[in-house]
């Protein structure tokens, strides 16, 4: 029983074993992928990754001065014109100087008017008759000598007398003097340096008010350009801060046309030509093709951003950014959407390829 039935009894259980883990094997069933890869509609081509922008780029709007945001005038999606008030900061503080202000302006202008009227009409004739009291006073006074004067015994006539009638004569007839000056300076109008004082305050005080007015204005945010209102990150209640933020306040921008920045790796950008055909191709819609036309390279090669994540890639690759727009202005696509790109390098000279491709 021993040498028989527990070497049976093992090789059963083998079997066993065998077929139930054939039985319970992993299957691995070939899954066809969600969506197509794109191909290239050209032979040869360069392949790379775009960008979907405005026609105006993607204009991140910041503000002048930071503030508490009161009023907040769009959403996403809305068209703007030029100039349109997006959003607006607290200004309450500037108002209310706005009007002392105000006021001190008009103080100044009615300071100036008052100088360059002068003289009132209604002050010239007392002006006269003061004078022509004094002409009366300073006759009474000569009278008054001339009597005393007049007496021909002296002892009959006290000297002080006489002396206080000489002296009322110079007291009035400096009183006569002082009354025409005061006439003339009257009739005279405002000394020249007055009224450069005055006009010098009202322009002081114009252009604090304009100042002021301007820095009213600058906490309403407008729109640089016309078009379309892509994401709002701001709302009423919230501290909007002034500089690049990461997160922008409002990002718009000329949507009637749509551009597409095309990332060209910098070793295949000598291979992309101006006036070379190239194709987008929708990333999970390989069909959905556009054909795309020439705008213009940007100049300056950028440190790469989009990685693949690969090991062979290197952090420091540099992309030549080269700028197209879609042919049709009416198609299906969104700003910020990513497109594959294909870039035709047909039809090449060797004698181009050699001197490092045109640009």
């Amino acid at each position: 029983m021993k040498r028989l039935g527990l070497p049976a009894l093992a090789l059963v259980a083998l079997i066993f074993a065998v077929s139930a883990a054939w039985k319970w094997r992993s299957v691995k069933k070939s899954t066809p992928p969600p969506a197509s890869p794109p191909t290239a509609g050209f032979q040869h081509t360069v392949g790379a990754v775009g960008l979907i922008e405005a026609s105006s780029e993607n204009i991140s709007i910041s503000t002048a001065v930071s503030g508490l945001v009161t009023h907040v005038y769009v959403r996403a999606g809305e068209t703007v014109q030029a100039r349109q008030p997006l959003f607006s900061l607290d200004d309450r503080d500037l108002k209310a100087e706005l009007v002392t202000r105000q006021a001190t302006l008009e103080a100044a202008r009615d300071r100036l008017a008052k100088l360059e009227q002068s003289p009132r009409p209604e002050e010239i004739p007392p002006a006269e008759a003061r004078v022509r009291e004094a002409e009366a006073a300073l006759a009474d006074a000569m009278v008054q000598q001339k009597l005393i004067e007049s007496v021909t015994d002296r002892r009959a006539i006290r000297e002080e007398d006489l002396q206080r009638r000489r002296q009322a004569t110079r007291a009035a007839e400096a009183k006569l003097d002082e009354a025409k000056a005061a006439l003339a300076l009257l009739k005279a109008g405002s000394w020249a340096p007055d009224l450069k004082i005055a006009k010098a305050e009202v322009t002081t005080a114009e252009a604090q008010l304009k100042r002021l007015e301007t820095d009213i204005e600058r906490l309403t945010m407008r729109a640089p350009v016309a078009g379309e209102i892509l994401q709002v990150n701001v709302r009423a209640g919230e501290y909007a801060q002034v500089g690049a933020l990461a997160k922008p306040l409002i990002v718009m921008g000329d949507t009637s046309r749509l551009n597409v920045r095309v990332d060209v790796d910098e070793n295949e950008g000598w291979k992309v030509r101006a006036d070379a055909p190239a194709q987008a191709a929708e990333r999970g819609n390989s069909n959905q093709k556009v054909s795309l036309e020439f705008v213009r390279f940007e100049p300056y090669v950028v440190p790469k951003k989009s990685l693949t994540g690969d090991s062979t890639e290197r952090v420091d690759t540099r992309v030549l950014q080269v700028i197209y727009r879609f042919k049709d202005s009416k198609v299906p696509f969104r700003v910020g959407q990513q497109m594959d790109v294909f870039i035709s390098t047909e039809g090449l000279d060797n004698a181009v390829v050699a001197k490092g491709g045109a640009r």
